[in-house]
């Protein structure tokens, strides 16, 4: 895949054209105050994943509307009566799900409790998901892919029930007797990118503990640009779903600015390190640059950082980028 975007030194300085609605911040102060008003009931049964030095749990708990959200928690194995470690709170990549109890240990396995959200109505694509979005919305819930679900209104919007449950296993693994709940840690690649950037902002202001925030080329940012552009993976969804009905463009714009990254991770607060890939066609560098340099500037510009990855597609920095997360979190915490 060639270079398709803007160059890098265009890139550096890119901010998005979209604008948080007028109502964005009571949007979400609303949204969230509806949730927590509800009982977390967050629950961790001991489960075996056939490995010596992980200690592994099935995590159930209540997110958007109580609908009740699978995950796991893992932990280094042995721990001392007492112990609270820093815990990275994991989002997870369009269509995946929370997969088996052994196949994602990594942040255990580097010391950290490593909590993994599942995402509802998703796990249908390679890796396996335990929750169901009980949620059938108005409109565009028949068209093909997520991306449409809801988009009559923001209320309805499939993403306003994910970004809650993101809030919500915040919560969650905070009350975890092992979890330090004042050094919570935000990751995700791709769609679990631009759910962290949401968590990111929608935490700020409102729930203690979160210290870090690190999306791996995020998805759900800057949809004008996103929609106009991407030629592959779900951004395609609204384009199709447009190229259909002719006369939407603008009433579903409206609803997506309130789900947009650069609005909500502007609002953030804590450090950030970022990864872009220059030959994405599924999350352009362009808009993950919006996002990045939008971050933070309403909150008094945090920390951050971004890894620029020239060669590589949508797969972006790998376990290269990993190495250089643990470099951020151990400069971090060691501070």
């Amino acid at each position: 895949m060639p270079l398709f975007d803007l160059p890098l030194d265009q890139l550096r300085d890119y901010a998005s054209s979209a604008v948080a609605p007028a109502d964005f911040d009571d949007f979400w102060d609303r949204t969230i105050n509806e949730a927590r008003a509800l009982p977390l009931d967050a629950v961790f049964e001991p489960v075996d994943n056939y490995l010596a030095v992980i200690d592994s749990f099935d995590v159930t708990f209540s997110g958007f509307g109580g609908d009740r959200i699978k995950g796991w928690l893992h932990l280094p194995a042995h721990l001392e009566p007492g112990t609270r470690l820093p815990v990275v709170v994991e989002y997870i990549g369009y269509s995946g799900g929370r997969g088996l109890v052994n196949q994602n240990t990594r942040w255990a396995q580097a010391g950290y409790a490593h909590f993994i959200m599942d995402t509802r109505g998703q796990g249908y694509g390679g890796v396996s998901g335990d929750t169901p979005d009980p949620h059938p919305s108005a409109g565009e819930v028949n068209y093909a892919g997520l991306m449409t679900r809801g988009a009559d209104h923001q209320d309805n919007y499939y993403f306003r029930r994910v970004y809650v449950d993101a809030f919500r296993a915040v919560e969650a693994a905070q009350s975890h007797p092992a979890v330090d709940p004042s050094a919570v840690v935000l990751t995700g690649v791709s769609q679990g990118g631009g759910i962290t950037v949401a968590a990111a902002g929608l935490t700020a202001g409102r729930l203690d503990g979160v210290i870090a925030a690190l999306p791996d080329v995020p998805f759900l940012q800057d949809f004008p640009r996103a929609i106009d552009i991407t030629p592959r993976g779900p951004y395609p969804e609204i384009a199709s779903f447009l190229g259909r009905h002719r006369d939407r463009y603008e009433p579903m714009l409206a609803v997506l600015n309130y789900f947009d990254g650069v609005h909500l991770g502007r609002r953030a607060t804590v450090p950030a390190l970022f990864s872009a890939a220059q030959m994405d066609d599924i999350c352009p560098p362009s808009t993950v640059f919006a996002s990045y340099n939008n971050y933070g500037l309403s909150a008094g510009s945090p920390e951050k950082d971004i890894e620029v990855y020239r060669f590589n597609n949508h797969e972006g920095g790998q376990e290269h980028h990993w190495i250089k997360q643990l470099q951020f979190l151990r400069k971090l915490l060691s501070s």
